[in-house]
């Protein structure tokens, strides 16, 4: 019989030609039936094949690849007889991960605090030199307001208007009434989802992204539906197929620098996404957290500036000082319509009322100072980038790394799906980081990968990296499992 994911996908199928376009060559491999079988199985495990997707027709797919019949039926026979497809007389073949390649608890204990290295958060702390000028503007503001309530559900109107400010110098005329203060981006999306969606409504996401925001799409019991971004980008037939076959209720998006993958999305393929969310009548939530962190290309302009006039309304854009700034504030915002702004806030009442004063008067005295705190900051990443980069050549030059134009971050491919299992050993290390299945909206892929950020020193990136590359000199295998992380940032 057929399970409930794979009738709920039937749906979602993926051509001939579609999937010849992302295999390599098998003209010159023997057997071609094992290699196909094996090109399909990597293409899932990377996360590229999407999982609960209908293969073609054995005939189809023979006539595109040119080879004969036997040798597709042969490939999907291996397929599903070492878990990778799942077939039904009548209905097709579907992609899937074997049984035990779901997320397994496991729990190591750091070494002692002052040996430890945290590479989970991707995330820069804040110069003590910029907290104490920003304290020293805050505190007469502070107490000027002691004697009010101190409720701001929409946030202070001076935080409110210098965001605005900064959405209109980057190119998309802002009000204040357009922007929620928010306790940070995570709040900006979880509440997005809580007046826009409804349990079993479907979601499209990225695979990978930021799992936190697949938390709480799972936690409000909704169904991510994923489409594949690398190195290269996003996939724009899939996603506009993704978009008429599912006609998803929502689609959350990080296409600045995109987390963890770091690539840029190209303006034109922004506005294609734009058109074909407007006309599916999907809610597109960008997140733009990562936007500030320009490191070889201008900063891009705000994701909605791209466009029409009669295209705007059904996005919501989420942004952060915690990337920019210093994630200890927990400041973020949404930009909205002024009416959507307005239900907004009436729904964060009921969460947590208003955001800290203090925290926000912070805010707008760093705010204020972008241009200039980023001036240094990037310089900073790009050399901390630069020592990490040094750092996996000269320790580990078998991993293959892609230098992202921004963020925060590197995308690395191990080459074989032992990531989780590394990071599981090298917690004992003192190291803590994350494999790349954490990423995954699919459990169980991209478990190749591994996400380290260039957020720490560079003698601390250096040695973090030693610590990694002694796991791998170490003559004990590494198993293929997948780790369940206590948090990510």
């Amino acid at each position: 019989m057929l399970n409930t994911s794979m009738a709920d996908s039937a749906s979602r199928s993926i051509s001939s030609e579609r999937l010849a376009a992302l295999l390599p060559d098998l003209s010159a491999r023997k057997p071609a039936y094992r290699y196909l079988a094996q090109s399909i199985r990597t293409l899932i495990l990377e996360g590229r094949l999407l999982l609960r997707v209908r293969l073609p027709a054995e005939r189809e797919l023979a006539a595109v690849l040119v080879v004969s019949r036997p040798t597709i039926k042969a490939a999907y026979d291996l397929l599903r007889e070492s878990g990778y497809a799942r077939s039904r007389r009548g209905a097709g073949t579907w992609t899937m991960l074997p049984d035990g390649k779901q997320p397994a608890v496991t729990q190591q204990p750091l070494a002692p605090a002052d040996e430890s290295i945290d590479l989970a958060a991707a995330a820069l702390g804040l110069p003590e030199s910029m907290l104490t000028e920003a304290l020293a503007y805050s505190g007469p503001l502070l107490t000027q307001r002691a004697h009010t309530p101190g409720y701001h559900p929409f946030g202070l109107t001076g935080l409110r208007s210098a965001v605005a400010e900064r959405y209109t110098r980057r190119g998309l005329p802002t009000l204040k009434d357009q922007i929620l203060v928010t306790s940070g981006a995570q709040q900006g999306l979880a509440l997005a989802l809580g007046l826009l969606t409804s349990p079993g409504d479907r979601v499209m996401v990225e695979n990978p992204t930021y799992p936190n925001a697949l938390d709480a799409i799972r936690h409000a019991r909704l169904r991510p539906t994923p489409v594949p971004v690398t190195e290269s980008g996003w996939d724009e037939e899939i996603m506009q197929a993704t978009l008429r076959q599912t006609l998803p209720r929502l689609a959350y998006l990080i296409p600045d620098f995109h987390n963890p993958v770091g690539c840029l999305m190209p303006d034109e393929q922004r506005s294609a996404i734009l058109q074909a969310t407007s006309r599916t009548g999907t809610w597109l939530v960008i997140d733009e957290t990562l936007t500030d962190i320009a490191l070889d290309v201008p900063a891009p302009a705000p994701f909605v500036a791209q466009a029409a006039t009669g295209d705007k309304d059904h996005v919501i854009t989420v942004g952060s000082m915690s990337k920019s700034h210093w994630g200890g504030l927990r400041i973020g915002w949404i930009r909205a319509t002024p009416r959507l702004i307005t239900k907004l806030a009436e729904l964060r009442v009921s969460m947590d009322m208003a955001g800290s004063v203090m925290d926000q008067l912070l805010a707008t005295s760093l705010i204020l100072r972008t241009d200039a705190v980023l001036k240094l900051r990037l310089e900073q990443v790009r050399t901390q980038r630069t020592s990490l980069l040094q750092a996996v050549a000269c320790h580990l030059p078998q991993w293959r790394t892609h230098i992202p134009p921004g963020g925060l971050s590197l995308w690395v491919d191990l080459g074989k799906p032992i990531a989780s299992a590394l990071a599981d050993r090298v917690r004992a290390k003192g190291v803590r980081i994350e494999g790349g299945a954490r990423f995954s909206a699919d459990p169980g892929t991209h478990d190749h990968r591994l996400r380290i950020p260039y957020t720490l020193p560079a003698e601390t990136l250096d040695e973090a990296v030693r610590r990694l590359a002694s796991v791998l000199a170490d003559e004990s295998p590494l198993g293929s499992t997948v780790d369940s992380p206590q948090w990510v940032a």
